[in-house]
């Protein structure tokens, strides 16, 4: 009976026109919070580079630094306008920004947008893969644990999980190298391409295994621990119970009844690890000198480079925030009990 009712529920026009509604109520309330928060943590990125005890003239001039005189470097802060409060350097950069001028990198040389642009791509593509293998792999393992629990898979994954969890991201990383890249040297252990290759695909992907990898055996844990617990909470539901007391074999219960039902937390709990996602990627691209933004992030925090910094982590946070609200209208499109308290 409540299976049926679900489904009507789901086959009503109304219904969808409240879910796209209460999605949309969610997106502009999630949007509106996204601007301040923005505009805070470039504001905390700038006070914390100020409040460094590096000196940013010394990532300006490089060796030069232990050569100049006291007298010019002071000129050179002068010229810099490093001498000026940062709340100056952030309103510089962000009236700047409005106008789709981001500044110009110390660190690089270049436009910040293009050191941006050119490595953009490349976290995106590492996070994407690792993001999409993990949820894989979660739901899957996730699944067949829930299924029956007590069993020798369910006896195995969870304490492999909970070891999983206490490991560093960094460690599973340099752990993988030694394995796969130097005692059984079958994938490469950095970059996008080899040395003297071009890009391709087939350079591209073979180096992204194990990167990527890594990364999402670093996240399946977590998940896999709250698949796991919502498909036992969904095996117990009364509609479950029904069509199990009706005779429909095993895998039809777990694949029709129960899995869609313990579906629909896993989304939320997608959004809420994407901070963790992004701090993973960051640290697997250094490990496997991947040519994301890891590298421009570690170069402009360790040059004071204010302007590239600032944009670094304020894209980050948009990446975030957008993800959570993508994952919370994902959930609110698919479970109709959320129309229904919005309507």
């Amino acid at each position: 009976m409540i299976a049926a009712d679900d489904e009507a529920l789901e086959a009503s026009p109304i219904s969808r026109r409240g879910r796209w509604a209460a999605a949309g109520r969610l997106a502009v309330r999630r949007l509106l919070i996204a601007v301040p928060i923005t505009v805070l943590v470039s504001m905390g990125v700038f006070a914390l580079a100020a409040a460094s005890p590096f000196d940013p003239l010394a990532g300006y001039l490089g060796d030069r630094y232990l050569t100049v005189g006291v007298d010019q470097a002071e000129v050179l802060r002068e010229q810099l306008g490093l001498n000026r409060p940062w709340i100056y350097w952030w309103w510089d950069w962000f009236t700047a920004g409005l106008h789709a001028d981001l500044g110009t990198s110390r660190s690089y040389g270049q436009p910040v947008a293009t050191v941006i642009g050119q490595r953009l791509p490349w976290t995106l593509l590492l996070a994407g893969t690792a993001l999409a293998l993990a949820v894989a792999i979660a739901i899957g393992a996730g699944v067949r644990s829930a299924a029956r629990p007590g069993g020798l898979v369910d006896r195995t994954l969870i304490p492999l999980a909970y070891v999983l969890q206490g490991i560093p991201t960094f460690v599973l990383g340099l752990g993988a190298i030694l394995l796969f890249a130097l005692t059984w040297p079958i994938l490469p252990a950095a970059g996008a391409t080899d040395a003297t290759a071009a890009v391709s695909v087939g350079q591209v992907a073979r180096h992204l295994v194990l990167p990527a990898s890594v990364l999402a055996i670093s996240q399946v844990p977590w998940l896999l621990l709250n698949v796991r617990q919502s498909m036992l909470a969904a095996l117990s539901a009364d509609h479950v119970q029904t069509a199990r007391a009706r005779g429909l074999p095993h895998r039809t219960v777990i694949r029709r009844h129960a899995l869609p039902g313990a579906l629909l937390p896993f989304l939320s709990v997608i959004g809420v690890r994407l901070p963790e996602l992004v701090v993973g990627a960051t640290l697997i691209e250094v490990v496997f000198s991947w040519p994301g933004i890891a590298a421009a992030t570690v170069s402009s925090a360790r040059t004071m480079d204010f302007a590239l910094l600032a944009a670094l982590t304020t894209l980050t946070t948009l990446l975030v925030l957008i993800g959570n609200m993508l994952a919370d209208i994902a959930y609110t499109l698919a479970d109709p009990r959320v129309s229904a308290d919005e309507q």
